[in-house]
């Protein structure tokens, strides 16, 4: 990429986080509802989780379907240090994402000796083990009834207790995040994952170490998923093993297939689509039929993906 080419795109980026953050910043002062609010919350936390997946899968080219486990390990990291160990959220936070940034190195090295399908698989597994460790490990987690009582987050001892005031410290880390995602594909690291995407032996001859870059860009995915998490424990004051399932995986990956692959900003409108999807079938369907949304979302999932 030339230097004028980059400096107008790193302009353009700036522009637009500048317009997202003013629209952001005014938008709860005329939204009234608290559901709406609460959803755009939601939309927020995951959208930092997407950032991190679209920078593995998007830019890296490496195929993820257990990111829910990152993403309940930042959240089960943050419950279990502030609820058995009287942490502070704010330190809990950072611990929790080193301990995912641990783990994901951990496994990170010998699975990402697979390709493909493989890597695929090994990636789902994690998924799994994750999920039975949360509901097994009773003494800490909770097991399959959850973790409550989380503390929320506190600014000079006072709690944050009301949705518009969390909805901007979710959006400020959102912000941020997208910032931290625009600057890493634009520099040297983002253009050692395009070669790699596009030919790891044509990367490999051009000196770039293929196996240390898929592995930090896993490892950069994993905190990201875990900030998320700790997000969303705090936000919800407790945690159980549903709420980062294989399901929780899947639609992340639909989330950033959503977006664009290779597109950070599509991140955001890629979760927000998913995400008031998954709301409005789960509110419309039981209404209209009567039964669960279940299989209806599987089709929608589907359809969404081709």
């Amino acid at each position: 990429m030339s230097r004028n080419r980059l400096l107008t795109t790193r302009r353009r980026d700036w522009l637009g986080l500048l317009g997202l953050a003013l629209f952001l910043g005014t938008l709860p002062l005329w939204l009234r509802s608290s559901y709406a609010l609460s959803t755009l919350i939601l939309i927020g936390i995951l959208t930092i989780v997407t950032i991190g997946l679209c920078l593995l899968m998007g830019y890296a080219g490496q195929i993820s379907l257990g990111h829910g486990a990152f993403y309940g390990l930042g959240a089960y990291g943050s419950a279990i240090l502030t609820t058995r160990l009287g942490w502070s959220p704010w330190l809990a936070v950072p611990a929790a994402a080193s301990l995912t940034a641990l783990a994901a190195l951990l496994f990170g090295l010998p699975t990402f000796r697979l390709r493909g399908h493989y890597l695929a698989m090994g990636t789902l597994a994690l998924g799994f083990i994750v999920e039975l460790v949360l509901n097994e490990w009773k003494a800490y987690t909770g097991g399959p009834t959850g973790l409550p009582g989380i503390p929320r987050f506190t600014i000079a001892g006072a709690p944050l207790r009301t949705d518009r005031v969390y909805f901007y410290l979710v959006w400020a880390c959102a912000l941020v995040a997208l910032l931290l995602g625009l600057n890493l594909v634009n520099s040297r690291w983002g253009r050692a994952l395009r070669a790699i995407r596009a030919s790891e032996p044509a990367a490999q001859s051009l000196g770039i170490d293929v196996a240390r870059f898929k592995l930090l860009a896993f490892v950069v995915s994993a905190i990201y998923a875990s900030v998320a998490g700790s997000l969303y424990a705090h936000y919800m004051i407790f945690v159980s093993p549903t709420a980062f399932d294989f399901s929780v995986s899947v639609r992340l990956v639909l989330m950033v297939a959503v977006g664009g692959l290779a597109s950070i900003w599509g991140a955001p409108l890629g979760t927000a689509l998913v995400l008031l999807l998954t709301l409005a079938l789960r509110e419309i369907v039981p209404a209209l039929t009567g039964k669960a949304s279940g299989e209806l979302e599987i089709i929608a999932y589907g359809a969404l993906l081709v």
